[in-house]
């Protein structure tokens, strides 16, 4: 009877904890939603402005960045299968190749930001008020919404790095995965933020 209820508890807690993070995630979408919609009104206000600042960034750059976060995507899934199929070092060689991936995403966007910072292109740098209103409106939300989505990559690899060690430990397994499967929810959502803001920063002219 005891096994039953601990059975029960257990079935309640892992439920409990996936709610939570959709709960989580849709306040994020909400988050970055309204950051879109605010973007989006400044763009069509200062078309011209924004064009020519999405110029100042490298497409490539954006593109490698893209590609990286895609495939982490995919490697964090293919962990959590290895992981509910039992295949303990897999999972660990997955984890490990997606926070490799995040790590190639932050390396490029410092590099991303070092230029912008060597042109003055930064907020609160003399040259900003300088500006016209539409340039400094487009470089105070790129660095804004990509500064708070390189904070969302970091928070994630905390979380997976934190599963890789329990995987490692045995606290997750087979039977018990819902910290990893949260963590991939995470780490999806992230990747679902970049390519809204790819397109929206450096693509749309």
């Amino acid at each position: 009877m005891s096994e039953n209820v601990k059975h029960i508890e257990v079935h309640r807690d892992d439920e409990a904890a996936k709610l939570g993070m959709w709960l989580f995630i849709f306040t994020e979408l909400l988050l970055f939603g309204g950051l879109f919609l605010v973007y989006s009104v400044f763009r069509a206000k200062y078309p011209a402005n924004f064009h020519e600042g999405s110029l100042e960034l490298s497409v490539t750059i954006g593109a490698i960045n893209t590609i990286a976060l895609l495939f982490s995507s995919m490697t964090i899934a293919m962990a959590l299968t290895a992981m509910q199929k039992n295949n303990k070092k897999l999972a660990m060689q997955l984890i490990a190749i997606t926070l490799l991936m995040a790590t190639v995403f932050l390396f490029n966007k410092y590099i991303e930001w070092s230029a912008k910072f060597e042109h003055g292109l930064y907020p609160g740098s003399p040259l900003m008020p300088h500006l016209d209103r539409g340039h400094l409106l487009y470089f105070s939300l790129y660095f804004f919404m990509t500064g708070l989505h390189a904070l969302h990559i970091i928070v994630g690899m905390v979380l997976l790095s934190v599963c890789f060690f329990r995987v490692r430990n045995g606290g997750i397994h087979s039977k018990k995965y819902v910290q990893l499967e949260n963590g991939a929810l995470y780490w999806h959502l992230v990747d679902l933020i970049w390519i809204f803001l790819f397109p929206l920063l450096y693509l749309i002219t």
